[in-house]
């Protein structure tokens, strides 16, 4: 499925009202970590056929990122019947958003429990941070991202509520994981080890 531009909040609203899932990358041309998102969005639209992609510039379109509380682009805010559901931030790798668009049996997994709300502080070169990403998809938890190497504030909060300024950091209702602590996240989010 290609890839439309929006250009107001209106339009979004009417696009994805009837969509089971859709996706909607708020970037800014010109920047490097913007281009590198939409690039590999772009690059994976094609090979799902159930997602529905949209992208919107924030230098011509200004009323979409105030109602979603996005501070910081690029970010990818997920869906689910025209209702907002998560949000992630800054650039992946094309197989990170090819496995958060094919992610049917992810959805099927996240149905089984009530959905707790989960914060992942990553920075881009940290290989914890894939294997905390991963190991929650794996489990069917739903997250949303924060790039504390692009977001300073939020990099802030993380310090501010952990004490800590190593990542991976997970915030799980409100309680922080620190590092890939495999038994913390499984007794937090009741994840039955395997």
């Amino acid at each position: 499925m290609s890839v439309e531009t929006l250009n107001s909040h209106a339009e979004l609203i009417d696009k994805i009202k009837r969509e089971k899932r859709s996706y909607l990358l708020l970037y800014k041309e010109g920047s490097e970590q913007s281009e590198c998102a939409k690039k590999n969005i772009e690059a994976v639209a094609d090979k799902n056929s159930e997602a529905h992609i949209f992208v919107a510039n924030v230098k011509n379109v200004r009323d979409i990122h105030e109602n979603y509380n996005i501070t910081t682009v690029p970010a990818l805010i997920e869906f689910e019947v025209g209702e907002f559901k998560n949000t992630f931030k800054g650039c992946h790798k094309e197989d990170f958003y090819q496995t958060l668009l094919d992610h049917i049996i992810y959805e099927a997994k996240a149905a089984e429990r009530p959905q707790k709300n989960v914060t992942v502080y990553t920075t881009p070169t940290c290989p914890w941070c894939t294997t905390v990403k991963n190991y929650l998809r794996k489990n069917g938890v739903r997250y949303s991202e924060v790039d504390v190497a692009s977001d300073q504030g939020a990099a802030q909060s993380m310090v501010s509520k952990s004490g800590q300024q190593g990542v991976p950091q997970t915030e799980i209702d409100g309680q922080m994981v620190i590092g890939f602590d495999q038994k913390k996240l499984n007794q937090l989010l009741e994840i039955k080890a395997n």
